[in-house]
């Protein structure tokens, strides 16, 4: 008969449930739909992050041409077309869209994807070649404050890119591959934060944003067509 303390049952438990994220779960969310190609393959904009590591590397496939998916990215931001993913975690509630606005497609490298109602934190396009990459960089100190990354650098802070590469197949498709490269200081603290936190939120935020942004593409290019 197993007579151990119920706390050493739980404590069992819960060293199996860790093990099991770090082996089985958190590999399969930093490679979501991606193939060891798109994950081993360089990816662009290294060099925008002095000293970033790369992030999880995301991909998916969408049923209509690079033309037609990049109109839904450059319109992205809470002031604008919201991110399609959950809006009522990412967006403050407000619906993305869905459709193109014009009005919203100019873009060029300097301009600011808003990520708060208040404007006080932002995606900043860091990177452009049109219907082919975008690179967006956030750079914050550690009480969510943006700095200037071409200046010094707060001595706590968080540097990151989120960069879409799209790419043409056979059939009029799309493959599209999400990545980027991400700095944290105090250095001790980005492994943690990146298993604990920002590997499982990310999965969540992104697989949603890649079914919302396909549905919305191919209902239009069904109209097109």
């Amino acid at each position: 008969m197993d007579r151990r303390h119920p706390l050493d049952l739980v404590a069992l438990a819960a060293a199996a449930a860790v093990t099991a994220y770090l082996v089985v779960v958190r590999p399969r969310l930093l490679r979501w739909g991606a193939t060891e190609a798109e994950v081993g393959a360089d990816f662009p904009g290294r060099e925008i992050v002095p000293g970033g590591t790369r992030a999880a590397t995301m991909a998916t496939t969408i049923d209509a041409p690079p033309a037609q998916v990049w109109p839904w990215l450059v319109q992205m931001g809470t002031d604008r077309g919201g991110w399609y993913s959950w809006d009522r975690l990412d967006n403050f509630g407000r619906p993305s869209a869905h459709r193109i606005h014009p009005e919203w497609q100019p873009v060029e490298v300097g301009d600011r994807f808003i990520a708060r109602p208040d404007r006080g934190q932002w995606w900043e396009v860091a990177a452009l070649e049109p219907e082919r990459f975008l690179a967006l960089r956030m750079s914050l100190d550690l009480r969510g404050r943006p700095f200037d990354p071409v200046g010094e650098r707060p001595s706590r802070f968080t540097d990151s890119t989120w960069s879409f590469q799209l790419a043409e197949l056979p059939g009029q498709r799309t493959r599209l591959v999400v990545s980027g490269y991400w700095s944290l200081r105090p250095r001790w603290l980005q492994p943690l934060m990146s298993v604990a936190v920002l590997s499982p939120s990310h999965w969540v935020m992104q697989t949603r944003q890649f079914t919302n942004l396909k549905r919305r593409v191919e209902a239009g290019s069904r109209t097109t067509r």
